[in-house]
């Protein structure tokens, strides 16, 4: 039985709010209960602080412990004794059991255990726990916990998807993800039984069960998508969980953490070291040596280096650093003749660490970024093990590996990330050095190391925002005090800033920490598919606090308190909120003055994070549905109707299909059945809803009248399909084949198995389906003389016959069809810039006068992603590519008239806009992420020009 819905919504998946806990009690943000203590002896033990957790009986944070614990004990089984034996305060009956030890942190007497939640043996993702502990003098005290433990989880441990289905559709989701809203040249297939471009390029890894957290449990078979993206290059490495019951990804993410955000798609791929490291790892170590070079700024620096004896030369391999606790080495190495794409989770073989005659590296290493990098990484190691005495990133004294100088095709890349295993430095272009040329960008992506060595905070959403934000704060706190900046200095907050060759430092910046942000003014609600759910673009709300802390309390304090709260309170799951509370507590740990506390207080409501911040968040629009809590399923409109996908409150239910009257009135209408599987992909119009039930091995096809009946299956496919419409019957769709191949399919009333409109052949793809008055529009792929050409086509299912529009040009890719009852549209890239912009093209039905009602070449043009079409009005759905990520940036709805003469905004919401229907005339529907939550919205006219 469904269980009935609450006002109160948890976390969207498709739209990202806060994965953190509940607001807080009291002012102080603290529920105060008082304890036992274990012995009278004055003076009396401080009252004992406990935040409850958000829908767990488990404490978020628990403080002013000092309860003895076993001293001999190894520190992990201390920790879950304390646990059981306080079994009424945590409310884990078996932490022997249900909690494995991650990591145990040592410094001094302090002792921090990291434990992992396990459900019936399955890992939980996200769920860990943490103790604090003192072991001196023979005796061991337990000083807090932290954390989160799932305790309402109920969900059986037996998969009925098979690990290779899985797997399957992991790989299609993340190809859906990478470019399935275009037809391009890239999806060719150029003989029978080949596969694509696309599919040739991703390959997936199925990596185990896990529970992810939502209510009672969502049991999910977790895989691992590696490749290169196929239209731009980039390397991919995604993390896809799909439902172990249906089948159907819940839950998508990339991995790789990128300085600039949206350069690098990406999964954290595998931990094992590499065979060209470990034997690298495993030689005699050569002598060190002393050396030097100058960086891309002109100052000259000293380097560790060492000597190979036969050949007398230098090379950037530094044993000096950690030759007191392994034989493990910081080492800098040459990549230029790798592509981004081959690098990203894997050793490339034949690179070797950058080398010199002499011990003075000449101008070669220094126009390549490698005696930055080989620098910097020294610095920021030697920062870490000096302020905070951590050997490393992982804290055991790792080897530590940058590649300098990788390339995109060949050309420039400017980006750089960690990938789980080391440093990727891109080669700059004409304006951009190396992107190891300045110190806070190499100290931002060793720090993503450390993060992922300690609190591993997820790298999505808000927990993904807050990993960026640690990753700005120290790389920028290691940058100035290098220099010795001041922190009043108005650029100080920049990061990246000294990476251009023209520009000026505030120009150059990717970001500002001192920008201001904050969560009622610049929090964007946006989708996983968007800068992993904003985290870049949400995390100067985090960092501006952080850093205002530091300027406020001086770099020293700062900087301990952040790191304490990072390595000894964060978990995983962590939002805005539950980091707020990590910093707080960590602060009092360390003894601040109750004026400092108030200073880290005053530093974080500043920027707005308050508890019940996210109650804050505005729209111009009327809400149809609220909080949808879905994953990448649409919505559809017509005949003066909506349809979308719903899950449950806490988002653990499968999707179901609801309907309603656009014009607001009446109730929804649940549409699905409740039969376990997920319900996705609705379409609708007016009469009938038709949608995609995900099962084990395949997918149904079913349908349902409006005005009520039995549902119908109508076809069994064992592929995926996408682009679902309905009219008077007629059913059309995409369907996705083994090879990669796309196709246009359609079901009459009454037939059993689809008509493909390019008759299923492999030397054709056909995509993007609409349907208007009898007539159905796609973009199709097909040979020509000597390459493949794109154009659209016009099937009257009346007559049979088939257009093919004129071209202007020769489209390298298409984007979203649309047709009504006198022109048929679409999005088309030329491929005359690389800017991303797109044109929308009209065309007769009958495939005369083809012209732009918006070229792609004009300034300020559509960067088109979706469309949609009424009599009236075009509605595009818009999202301009940006290097520093920002409210413009994001998916926009545009409305055009038909001939192209007027060009609006439909919605000035600050969020991300997604999935636009035409409803008739102006109106639109559409999800929208501005508060936090997908929810369907809708306006019945454009709001104009937004400012």
């Amino acid at each position: 039985m469904r269980k009935p819905r609450h006002n109160q919504g948890r976390p969207a998946i498709g739209i990202t709010r806060g994965t953190g806990a509940a607001a807080l009690l009291a002012a102080a943000g603290l529920l105060i209960t008082a304890v036992p203590a274990q012995a009278a002896t004055p003076p009396p033990a401080p009252p004992v602080e406990v935040v409850p957790g958000e829908g767990t009986a488990t404490p978020a944070l628990v403080e002013g412990l000092h309860e003895p614990v076993d001293a001999k004990a190894a520190p992990a089984d201390a920790a879950r004794g304390h646990l059981e034996a306080r079994e009424s305060r945590y409310r884990i009956a078996e932490p022997r059991r249900d909690l494995a030890p991650v990591r145990t942190l040592k410094r001094g007497a302090d002792e921090t255990v990291r434990l992992q939640q396990k459900h019936r043996g399955i890992p939980v993702l996200g769920g860990q726990y943490v103790v604090r502990m003192e072991n001196s003098g023979g005796k061991r005290v337990v000083t807090g916990t932290s954390g989160k433990y799932f305790t309402g989880l109920t969900a059986g441990t037996e998969a009925t998807v098979a690990e290779d289905v899985a797997v399957r559709r992991a790989v299609s989701a993340t190809a859906a993800r990478l470019g399935n809203s275009r037809l391009s040249k890239a999806d060719a297939i150029r003989k029978e039984g080949e596969k694509s471009q696309k599919a040739q390029a991703l390959t997936g890894t199925a990596g185990g069960l896990v529970v992810i957290p939502r209510g009672e449990g969502v049991l999910a078979r977790h895989v691992t998508v590696r490749g290169t993206n196929p239209v731009t290059g980039e390397p991919v490495l995604e993390e896809v969980y799909v439902d172990a019951r249906s089948g159907f990804p819940v839950l998508q993410y990339s991995g790789i953490k990128s300085v600039t955000g949206p350069k690098a798609a990406s999964g954290r791929p595998a931990r094992a070291r590499t065979a060209q490291a470990t034997a690298a790892a495993d030689e005699p170590a050569a002598p060190a040596a002393k050396g030097s070079g100058l960086r891309l700024d002109g100052g000259r620096v000293d380097l560790e280096l060492s000597l190979d004896a036969a050949t007398g030369r230098y090379g950037m391999t530094d044993h000096v650093r950690m030759a007191d606790t392994s034989k493990n080495t910081l080492s800098t190495w040459d990549a230029s003749s790798q592509d981004v794409g081959d690098v990203s989770g894997r050793w490339p073989g034949g690179i070797k660490v950058f080398e010199s005659a002499t011990a003075e590296f000449g101008k070669a290493a220094t126009d390549a970024g490698a005696v930055d990098a080989h620098w910097a990484a020294g610095q920021v190691y030697d920062y870490y093990k000096k302020q905070h005495g951590r050997n490393g990133l992982d804290g055991r004294g790792s080897t530590v590996n940058s590649l300098v100088g990788v390339t995109l095709f060949g050309g420039s890349y400017v980006n750089a990330f960690w990938d789980g295993q080391k440093m990727v430095y891109g080669s700059g272009d004409e304006e951009f050095k190396p992107l190891s040329a300045d110190l806070d960008v190499v100290g931002h992506e060793m720090t993503h190391g450390v993060v992922e060595n300690t609190a591993n905070l997820v790298y999505a959403g808000q927990s993904g925002a807050l990993n960026e934000a640690v990753a700005d704060y120290f790389g920028n706190a290691i940058d100035v005090t290098a220099s010795g900046r001041s922190m009043d200095d108005p650029d100080a907050g920049l990061i990246g800033e000294d990476l251009c060759r023209t520009k000026s430092a505030r120009e150059c910046a990717l970001r500002d920490l001192d920008d201001g942000a904050t969560t009622s003014k610049n929090f964007l609600g946006v989708t996983f598919g968007t800068d992993n759910g904003g985290v870049h673009l949400n995390s100067t709300i985090f960092s501006g606090a952080l850093w205002d802390m530091r300027q406020d309390l001086g770099g020293e304090l700062a900087d301990r308190i952040v790191y304490k709260a990072l390595s000894e309170y964060m978990t995983p799951l962590d939002g805005f909120t539950e980091g707020r509370n990590a910093v707080l507590a960590a602060a009092k740990d360390l003894g601040v003055t109750a004026k400092q506390q108030n200073v880290v207080k005053r530093s974080f409501s500043a920027h707005g994070i308050v508890p019940g911040w996210e109650d804050a968040l505005g729209v111009d629009t009327d809400q149809l549905l609220g909080k949808l809590n879905i994953s990448g399923t649409g919505a559809q409109a017509g005949g003066g109707w909506w349809t979308a996908s719903q899950s449950n409150d806490d988002g653990s239910e499968p999707y179901s299909v609801y309907a309603g009257r656009a014009d607001g009135s009446g109730n929804p209408k649940l549409i699905s059945p409740n039969d376990g599987r997920f319900h996705v992909y609705p379409a609708t119009d007016g009469k009938t809803v038709v949608w995609a039930a995900y099962g084990t091995t395949s997918l149904d096809i079913l349908s349902r009248p409006l005005a009520g009946g039995p549902i119908k299956k109508l076809y069994t496919s064992t592929s995926d399909i996408a682009g679902l419409r309905v009219e008077n019957g007629v059913v059309v769709f995409e369907s996705f084949g083994f090879f990669g191949d796309r196709h246009v399919a359609y079901l009459r009333p009454g037939d059993t198995r689809p008509t493909y409109a390019d008759g299923g052949s492999f030397l054709l793809a056909t995509a993007l389906p609409s349907i208007s008055q009898g007539r159905i529009a796609y973009a199709k792929l097909y040979p020509g003389e000597t390459d493949y050409l794109l154009g659209v086509e016009v099937l009257d299912l009346r007559s049979g016959t088939k257009t093919l529009t004129g071209q202007l040009g020769e489209p390298q890719s298409l984007g979203q069809t649309g047709i009504n009852g006198k022109h048929v549209f679409w999005l088309t890239d030329d491929n005359l810039n690389d800017t991303g912009q797109t044109g929308v093209r009209r065309a007769d039905l009958d495939g005369r006068n083809v012209f732009d009602i918006a070229p792609e070449a004009k300034p300020r043009a559509l960067h088109g992603v979706d469309l949609t079409v009424s009599e009236e009005a075009v509605t595009v759905s818009s999202q301009t590519p940006d290097t520093q990520w920002r409210n413009e940036s994001l998916s926009k709805l545009w409305q055009l008239t038909t001939d192209g003469s007027r060009l609006e905004r439909v919605s000035c919401n600050r969020g991300e806009q997604l999935s636009p229907a035409a409803v008739s005339g102006k109106q639109v529907v559409w999800l929208d992420g501005t508060t936090g939550f997908t929810d369907l919205v809708t306006l019945t006219r454009p709001a104009g020009l937004c400012g």
